[in-house]
């Protein structure tokens, strides 16, 4: 199970890394025909919220009610906060870029995503109680 962990943190860092190389590539403005109301944030941040989910996240409940929601809220709130700040963190980033410029209308739909993976795994996690018990480390 370490391993698998170790796998989604180095996914994670690399496509954090990711993020911010290519906010600055010229593949970037050839997507914006794509990607005209900044959409595309969503899945961007949904997916780094799933990655952030599987490599911090312990998949170890409470074993007298393992589907206690806030207990399962407080075991997805870090990855979530981390996704955050990396949002706001490449919107910074950017403010600083030729010819890119910052958007709170692009943190809010990185929230976006961020907030329908979570809401997914939080239903997930509640709705398998035979997960929570096999899967203990």
């Amino acid at each position: 199970m370490t391993q698998v962990r170790l796998s989604f943190s180095i996914l994670s860092i690399a496509y954090i890394a990711g993020i911010f190389l290519f906010a600055d590539s010229p593949v970037v403005s050839d997507m914006s025909a794509f990607n005209p109301y900044s959409l595309l944030h969503i899945p961007l941040y949904g997916i780094l919220t799933a990655l952030l989910i599987f490599s911090f996240v312990p998949f170890k409940f409470n074993s007298r009610n393992p589907s206690n929601p806030s207990n399962l809220r407080t075991r997805f709130l870090p990855p979530g906060g981390i996704a955050l700040i990396v949002a706001i963190a490449d919107e910074i980033h950017q403010a600083y870029l030729p010819g890119r410029d910052a958007s709170i209308t692009d943190v809010l739909l990185d929230l976006v995503g961020i907030v329908l993976v979570l809401l997914f795994a939080v239903h997930f996690f509640r709705k398998k109680p035979y997960l929570k018990t096999q899967i203990t480390q």
